[in-house]
């Protein structure tokens, strides 16, 4: 039980096939008291999320829900709030909230540039800033904010620049909350995801698909579970000595 009685907010969790619920269901796994938060969340898919936790384990800890806009910061914190009133406190944020666009660059519209950055970018740094105001309180607390093979490599295997360069700037975001609060005993790092069997790679072709997987050293895709294994890790006290770094969770895809 390595979170347990931790209360853990997780965005980006609607989605039965998505990192954010596959964190979810593994930290319920270990003991947390839940939290997931979608745009899309209501009680039908909250319904559907607590059923497919328990149904994989009946001693899972609590699983409660919200909805929530992110690129609004007075609904983070809101729900910030919320999340205190009804638990007593935040230990963890898991932000996996996101979008992807395969777009050229020079096709790239204002409007296309600015709902990138109003979700994968500020949509980040307004929930980090609701949290960091209850942790910085408390003097403790765990930030793991989802970012993408895509900001490292510089344009992505799905995503077009705008979304290289939004999730380039949650790395940005996560190193400086990790030097700026490290002091407070508050720790924040971030994943780098690529080529796992979330829908974002549903718009490939199966030789598309194929050709990536050849090229990728351990020869297969990865899954979400295996993704929110590392969230785990960096959540929990294994990683107690480990702050603003970035972890590559690619099966071997940029290695560097």
């Amino acid at each position: 039980m390595l979170l347990e009685n931790k209360v853990c907010l997780i965005t980006g969790a609607a989605s039965l096939r998505s990192i954010g619920y596959a964190t979810a269901e593994l930290f319920a796994e270990h003991g947390a008291k839940v939290v997931v938060v979608d745009i899309q969340m209501d009680d039908e898919v909250l319904g559907q999320i607590r059923n497919s936790i328990h149904a994989r384990s009946a001693s899972a800890g609590t699983v409660d829900g919200f909805r929530c806009d992110i690129t609004l910061p007075e609904e983070c914190d809101q729900l910030v709030q919320k999340i205190v009133d009804f638990h007593g406190t935040v230990d963890c944020l898991v932000n996996s909230a996101g979008i992807v666009r395969s777009q050229p660059l020079l096709d790239i519209s204002p409007k296309d540039l600015d709902l990138m950055f109003d979700v994968n970018l500020k949509g980040s740094f307004y929930i980090c800033q609701s949290v960091l105001k209850v942790f910085a309180e408390r003097r403790s607390g765990t930030i793991v904010n989802l970012a993408s093979l895509a900001a490292q490599r510089g344009g992505g295997l799905v995503g077009g620049a705008h979304y290289a360069a939004s999730k380039g700037g949650v790395l940005s975001l996560t190193r400086s909350i990790a030097r700026e609060f490290g002091h407070l005993g508050i720790r924040a790092n971030a994943i780098c995801p690529a080529m796992i069997e979330t829908p974002m790679l549903d718009g490939l072709s199966p030789d598309r698909l194929r050709d990536i997987t050849e090229a990728i050293p351990l020869k297969r895709t990865g899954t979400t579970r295996e993704a929110a294994g590392v969230c785990l890790f960096l959540a929990s006290e294994l990683s107690g000595f480990v702050t603003g770094a970035t972890i590559d969770v690619n099966g071997g895809t940029h290695i560097h």
